[in-house]
């Protein structure tokens, strides 16, 4: 929480002031019963109206006075809190982009997106209470009680009193539901991760017919979560009827011992009133304080949260002596002996890779499913770090680079073909914002996408959210257009052509081929078609290497390449080809 704290610095005025307002907001109301048993002791019985009126418009500069506090206050405080909020949320939102993916993995994306939305608007509504009543009610409080000592010491001991048992009942119900709404808060996380999961994967839900079993599982989830805030909530009702309860046993005792103090000339009628005045603020007071210390405990609890993300270190940060490229290795990556384990992984994900590729050439990796294939090529931009043995690019360990140097050397097309709500143009821009009409037109020919844009009115044509108004080829054709616009050294299509039928696919390989620039080119892909015409395939089997060759080499050496044409085409094709 210190953590998050320390973005109010820029906001120390507002978080001095604010609470000094609401100080002399305070000071005004202690005043306010002073004033009253003032009208009833001297201007009613004397009949002066003349001084009546002078303590009625006493008591109006009072409430307008207070008010401006007030108003003042609660300027003070909100600016602090949505600045501090707006800050966090920067912060938090440009520390994610710093973490690698095995960094995101660990902590969970569902659990990201509440820490920078519902813990962080907590955060907020914690400062922004704090700084308004933080001291405020405790100073009603003890100076209701200091002023009630001046008028009797005897009345004022009902004060001392019930404020130790208001205490109690206050901070014994905090005890109790603090640790509740922790539990709440992560049976939240467990919501959002399956509402974000179903809304994800909503048209597989739909294709396996898990719509009833998925209502199920939401339904279980949000009872437990119903549960937590029901228990929670039903504790934190107990509040008021208890503090209710204790104060009107202590006000009937204040009356009663009132009554006997004017009775015997000690009180005036209006001093018992000021009392009575004195035990409603404190009240009032108490009650705002536990709605406080609720409110702030919640707050610290996702402070704590939020600040737990921004001291996750990145498992890959750039290195301070940075290296520079080797000219004669230029667009070369080398794999030594690369092994990597996911974290929390039984195994290894890949096991003793080693193999080079040099500039201009094209790999083709294969291999079934889980082989390691996707994992292979994330090592060469980093998303992923070796756990043992190293990968090169351009003659220097990838873990010497700049990340921005590395990765702006390499074009990129995931699995998953991701657009963003705006334009062709837009979307194209991402490889190189720099780039002319020209050279996005270029790379739409180069990745087979000029019918995209056609049929969507050119570079200015609208794109949905995650390209929705797209097909599953036209969103594969524009990433690949999108990374071909940074021209980049190292090309890696990460099946990346899954959606495209037979004949754009080698179009397109054939295009990458003649790129004016020669980039590297790894193409992953399930179907032996795709690269069966690469300079070198490299065959993945359960993480291990079980072969690299040409086509023809690994048809005659290779079991699992072999296996893997001959269940995609006929046994006797591979004798024609």
């Amino acid at each position: 929480m210190k953590k998050v704290l320390s973005y109010l610095k820029d906001y120390r005025k507002e978080s001095i002031l604010g609470p000094l307002f609401k100080l002399l907001e305070a000071c005004f109301e202690l005043i306010v019963p002073f004033v009253i048993a003032a009208i009833i002791d001297r201007g009613i019985p004397s009949g002066d109206a003349g001084y009546i009126l002078r303590m009625g418009l006493l008591l109006v500069a009072l409430g307008l006075i207070g008010l401006a506090s007030s108003v003042t206050a609660q300027y003070f405080a909100a600016k602090a809190a949505v600045g501090l909020a707006t800050k966090l949320r920067h912060a938090v939102f440009a520390h994610i982009q710093k973490l690698g993916f095995a960094d995101v993995d660990r902590i969970g994306a569902s659990t990201l997106i509440t820490r920078m939305t519902s813990d962080i608007n907590q955060v907020q509504s914690g400062v922004n209470l704090g700084l308004r009543l933080f001291l405020r009610s405790p100073f009603i409080v003890f100076g209701a009680m200091i002023m009630a000592f001046t008028i009797d010491v005897r009345c004022a001991l009902v004060f001392a009193v019930a404020i130790p048992v208001l205490a109690v009942i206050v901070f014994g119900i905090l005890a109790i539901t603090m640790p509740l709404y922790k539990k709440t808060q992560a049976q939240l996380d467990r919501v959002l991760l399956l509402t974000r999961e179903n809304l994800g994967g909503t048209r597989v839900l739909r294709a396996f017919g898990r719509e009833d079993d998925e209502i199920a599982e939401f339904d279980r989830l949000h009872a437990g979560l119903t549960r937590f805030q029901s228990l929670s909530g039903k504790i934190s009702s107990l509040m008021n009827p208890l503090t209710y309860i204790a104060i009107n046993f202590a006000l009937i005792a204040l009356l009663r011992t009132g009554a006997m103090r004017v009775n015997a000339g000690v009180l005036s009628q209006g001093q018992v009133v000021a009392l009575v005045n004195y035990i409603s603020q404190i009240l009032v007071e108490l009650i705002k304080l536990a709605n406080l210390i609720i409110t702030v405990s919640k707050a610290a609890a996702c402070g704590n949260r939020v600040g737990a993300v921004l001291a996750v270190r990145p498992s890959m940060a750039s290195p301070r002596d940075t290296a520079e490229p080797d000219p004669e290795n230029a667009g070369c990556v080398e794999f030594d002996h690369v092994s990597l384990r996911y974290a929390g992984g039984a195994s290894d994900a890949l096991t003793d890779v080693h193999f080079s590729a040099r500039r201009g050439q094209m790999i083709g990796v294969i291999g079934g499913t889980g082989s390691g294939k996707s994992s292979l090529v994330n090592l060469i931009p980093r998303f992923y770090d070796a756990t043992q043995g190293c990968v090169r690019v351009d003659g220097q360990d990838v873990r010497r680079y700049a990340l921005e140097d590395l990765r702006g050397r390499i074009g990129v097309v995931p699995q998953k073909a991701l657009l963003f709500a705006g334009s062709i143009r837009d979307n194209l821009l991402w490889g190189n914002p720099g780039a002319d009409d020209e050279t996005l037109l270029e790379a739409a020919r180069a990745a087979q996408a000029e019918d995209v844009l056609a049929a969507k009115g050119g570079l200015d044509g609208a794109i949905e959210q995650g390209g929705r108004n797209l097909s599953g080829g036209q969103r594969q054709r524009l990433t690949i257009a999108r990374a071909l616009v940074r021209r980049p050294e190292i090309l890696i299509l990460d099946d990346s052509a899954s959606a495209l039928d037979f004949a754009t696919d080698a179009r397109l390989r054939m295009a990458i081929r003649k790129l004016p620039y020669h980039p590297t080119v790894f193409i992953v892909s399930q179907r032996s078609a795709s690269v069966r015409y690469a300079d070198r395939i490299v065959v993945l089997d359960d993480g291990r290497v079980a072969g690299i060759g040409s086509h023809e080499e690994l048809l005659e050496s290779c079991a699992v390449y072999r296996e893997i044409y001959e269940s995609q085409f006929r046994k006797e094709a591979s004798g024609n080809d």
